[in-house]
């Protein structure tokens, strides 16, 4: 992986293990944790948002936010206004949506993949490149 890039990370709680695991997977020279730090119940815009904010602030390269279904945290960082968050359950979505869609935060859902197949998402999503052509029209017209 490019361990040049900058990750933020960030999970509720069923996600929590989750992101324990990928953040020791990943070995970025610079990635942040941006909680939450058990799995304690908690409310996941409080750790989707600060995700967003970091890679829509230019901070961070790219995003990864894992919750029990990744609908929680996907919507809440779509409403960022620079995000292009995509829930990823296998490889091949990750790779599609960082090449057709240059999705810039990859959600992934904890109560319905096992890790492994999570690390395999997450190594797929942050070494993929966005293809532009024809998909840049596309996504320059996704920003309301």
């Amino acid at each position: 992986m490019n361990t040049d890039l900058k990750i933020a990370i960030g999970s509720d709680h069923a996600g929590f293990e989750y992101k324990q695991a990928l953040a020791a997977f990943v070995q970025a020279a610079k990635l942040k944790d941006f909680g939450t730090y058990s799995a304690a119940s908690v409310d996941y815009p409080d750790f989707a948002h600060p995700v967003a904010n970091a890679v829509e602030s230019g901070e961070f390269d790219l995003g990864i936010l894992v919750c029990g279904s990744a609908n929680g945290v996907a919507i809440t960082a779509n409403k960022h206004q620079g995000i292009r968050a995509a829930i990823c359950w296998t490889a091949e979505i990750a790779a599609l949506a960082r090449q057709h869609n240059n999705a810039n935060v990859v959600c992934i859902p904890a109560r319905f993949i096992s890790i492994q197949e999570a690390e395999k998402i997450v190594e797929t999503f942050l070494t993929t490149n966005f293809e532009g052509g024809r998909h840049a029209e596309r996504v320059n017209k996704m920003s309301c």
